[in-house]
């Protein structure tokens, strides 16, 4: 044994500093990289003029909080989730619902459209992730054909189609993240390294990165290997439960909201913060972000029922929309960019544009 000569909590203490002082070098190193504010680039960018984006649908029928959303790539339909069991699947251009599901649990946390339009998966305090397929047979019973595809020990907190319908990525409580094949239900990947619940997983753009970013209980953002299923890199700058984290168009960057009522940019090339969207007006925390298509824009959805719009390169806010009669709980820009959906604690989702 090598640690023969030293008592237990001398090695404990030596591995300990050395981590420590490892720690320091590595923050030394990426200080070096950090040579300018990304403010101070833009500032010959031209400002934002105004613009103005209303309500333009809300959708009702839950019986309680809304608590996820998802479109379909189709630009039209969206599949949302509530703390009331159900998870509905609507016509955002005429506002009706096409589908109806009845969890066995209420709570569904998570719900995901499949990129064919053709499935959907939901998820919450029952532990599993379940597949439902869509179909224009109105009479037919969906709940027959569910499929049960992830298996946690805790609830599932979010999931998410890779680039075809036959794997899912989903982050739960139990704090980890996990990759199955949907067809046979098999774990293909699992990914541990967060110390509380994951709350969000973001994959990323490209058709060929095999990379994902989550965010946790643990304040950190984590951005994983799919294949190895190991963490590649860990931002830990946020002060609170970090609620939701999107990439950056480009992929080159993501974007994070938390609960201490900042949102954030990191840069995956420089390895490190960029920017901090906040105001000292701003209390509540964001519940979750995402980019507009040019990736100019970040939209917030806040605790204080308000969403804030941020302007990404000069750090400042350009907007702030008012509507929801209770918390936003969940937001997401449109496929093609024209118009964004959010869904809220008030029971109803709305779009804007």
């Amino acid at each position: 044994m090598a640690t023969e000569g030293l008592h237990e909590n001398e090695t404990l203490a030596s591995l300990k500093s050395e981590a420590e002082s490892l720690k320091g070098r590595l923050e030394e190193e990426r200080a070096k990289l950090h040579d300018v504010e990304l403010h101070q680039v833009a500032e010959r960018v031209e400002a934002l003029g105004q613009f103005v984006m209303k309500t333009r649908r809300t959708l009702k029928g839950h019986g309680n909080k809304v608590l996820c959303m998802d479109w379909c790539k189709d630009k039209r339909r969206i599949v949302s989730s509530s703390q009331d069991g159900k998870v509905i699947v609507w016509d955002s251009f005429t506002t009706n619902k096409e589908h109806a599901v009845t969890m066995p649990c209420t709570w569904v946390m998570a719900c995901a459209y499949a990129p064919s339009g053709c499935a959907i998966a939901c998820g919450g305090l029952d532990n599993k992730c379940s597949v439902y397929p869509l179909t224009f047979d109105k009479n037919e019973n969906m709940a027959a054909k569910k499929k049960s595809v992830a298996m946690h020990t805790n609830y599932l907190s979010a999931c998410s189609f890779t680039n075809s319908d036959m794997q899912i990525l989903t982050a739960s409580g139990d704090g980890t993240c996990a990759l199955w094949d949907v067809e046979s239900g098999q774990l293909l990947q699992s990914f541990h390294g967060h110390g509380a619940d994951v709350l969000c997983l973001d994959l990323a753009p490209s058709e060929t990165g095999n990379t994902f970013v989550s965010g946790g209980c643990d304040k950190k953002a984590m951005v994983w290997d799919m294949r190895s299923g190991q963490c590649i890199q860990s931002f830990e700058t946020h002060e609170s439960d970090i609620n939701s984290v999107r990439y950056y168009p480009s992929g080159d960057a993501f974007a994070s909201g938390s609960d201490d009522a900042t949102c954030r940019l990191y840069d995956l090339r420089a390895d490190r913060e960029v920017a901090i969207y906040s105001k000292e007006s701003i209390i509540f925390g964001a519940s979750s972000v995402d980019f507009s298509l040019s990736g100019r824009l970040l939209f917030g959805g806040y605790n204080d029922y308000t969403i804030n719009v941020w302007d990404v390169l000069k750090g400042s806010r350009v907007s702030i929309l008012f509507g929801h009669e209770n918390r936003v709980s969940t937001l997401r820009v449109s496929p093609d960019g024209t118009a964004f959906c959010s869904g809220s604690w008030d029971h109803t989702l709305r779009v804007w544009a």
